[in-house]
Parts: structure tokens; C-alpha cells; sequence
């Protein structure tokens, strides 16, 4: 069973720039889609992005296009979500999570913390 473990979270000013790190284990990220969700204080989860199967296609949110960048490392079983311009509403738990392409998220890590202070 995949399990996931996300890093990189932390305080930063509005401006600033976080990388947030997911990495597996007990399995691979090979033919799997791996998505980035946020949920805020009083609100419903929701997308961030998303890399599909092999890392030919990334999808954003509308509030982070432009602001967000997702990537694979095959080789370190890890993706990434390089956050820049960081706003206050960016502020939020953030999960990984993966599944088999078009079969949704089965697994979720714990969550990192992001608190972007204005």
C-alpha cells in the first residue's frame, strides 16, 4: 500500500515562496495520478493541482494558476508543489495524494502546514 509523506511546509510573508515535497513509499507514483489538496480553517477541502500518470500533464486550480508549479522526480519517488507569490488565502493544510490514473485519490498523507502572514 503507497504511503505518503508531505514536507515543506512552514511560515512565509505574503510574496514569498515555499516548495512542498510529497515522497512514497510502499509502492511507486509510476501510472498514478498525484494531486495536491489544500483545506483552510472552516472550509471545504479543495484542488490545488494535479500531474497525471507519467508527468506529461499538470492541471491547476484557477487561484493558483500561474502561481503554483507541480513536478515529478521519478527516480526519488517524489513530486513537488513550488508555491511563489504567496498569498493569505494560500493558507491552509495541504495533502498529497495519489491514485491510479482516472480512479481518483485512495491514498492521502497527513498534511503540511502553510500560514502566509500579510
Amino acid at each position: 500500500q503507497v504511503q505518503l509523506v508531505e514536507s515543506g511546509g512552514g511560515l512565509v510573508q505574503a510574496g514569498g515562496s515555499l516548495r512542498l515535497s510529497c515522497a512514497a513509499s510502499g509502492g511507486t507514483f509510476s501510472g498514478y495520478t498525484v494531486g495536491w489538496f489544500r483545506q483552510a480553517p472552516g472550509k471545504e477541502r479543495e484542488f490545488v493541482a494535479a500531474i497525471i500518470s507519467n508527468g506529461d500533464k499538470t492541471s491547476y486550480s484557477d487561484s493558483v494558476k500561474g502561481r503554483f508549479t507541480m513536478a515529478r522526480d521519478s527516480a526519488k519517488n517524489t513530486v513537488y508543489l513550488q508555491m511563489n507569490s504567496l498569498k493569505p488565502e494560500d493558507t491552509a493544510l495541504y495533502y498529497c495524494a495519489t491514485g491510479p490514473s482516472g480512479r481518483g485519490y485512495p491514498y492521502w498523507g497527513q498534511g503540511t502546514q502553510v500560514t502566509v502572514s500579510s
